[in-house]
């Protein structure tokens, strides 16, 4: 099952051609990390007053616990003027980054538990964001980002979500950092 995407095109038009190319290169990231959660891609061209754009990539990968990222921007010798150079190095500096990020995972014990389950207690438009309780009675903030594809705006106070929960750089506790819509058949309402 291909990883949920999102490719933003920025000061520059969408393209096919594109397109195919970074979800090919998310193909190869998937292949190197079946842990891959998520992946955003942003393709930009923010100089367009010369002849020769140089772009930038920036990349966004989620795995359990961690989100890597690459912002590639564009050095001295001119290289990244064509677009599928940038990409090419961006993507193969997330590779790179993958590599070492599995390297400090290995010889860990890999635990199968079952996504923590909730429902939506409340949503605050102004945040951007709101809260999750879960099936252990718990409050979990989460923010729209961490709610898979673009389906924030398809949440409602009642619906029934699986979450991840992150407890690091959590200042005023745990949040969530992955949120998706389930069905009610797949929902459990006491904890095993």
């Amino acid at each position: 099952m291909p990883v949920p995407t999102d490719i933003t095109f920025q000061g520059i038009d969408p393209s096919d051609a594109i397109e195919t190319r970074v979800r090919e290169r998310i193909a190869r990231l998937e292949a190197m990390s079946p842990d891959l959660h998520k992946c955003h891609v942003w393709v930009r061209a923010p100089h367009k007053k010369h002849k020769a754009t140089q772009y930038i990539i920036d990349i966004s990968a989620e795995m359990p616990g961690n989100t890597l990222a690459i912002n590639r921007h564009p050095g001295d010798d001119k290289t990244h003027t064509d677009i599928y150079v940038a990409i090419r190095d961006a993507f193969e500096a997330m590779e790179r980054k993958l590599r070492k990020w599995s390297k400090t995972r290995k010889g860990r014990p890999e635990v199968h538990a079952q996504p923590l389950q909730g429902r939506i207690a409340s949503l605050d438009g102004y945040r951007d964001g709101g809260q999750i309780e879960t099936t252990d009675g718990r409050l979990i903030y989460f923010h729209c980002n961490a709610v898979e594809g673009d389906g924030f705006n398809d949440l409602n106070e009642g619906d029934t979500v699986e979450l991840s929960v992150d407890y690091k750089d959590a200042d005023k506790g745990p949040h969530a950092s992955f949120v998706r819509k389930i069905g009610t058949m797949r929902f459990t309402d006491r904890p095993d």
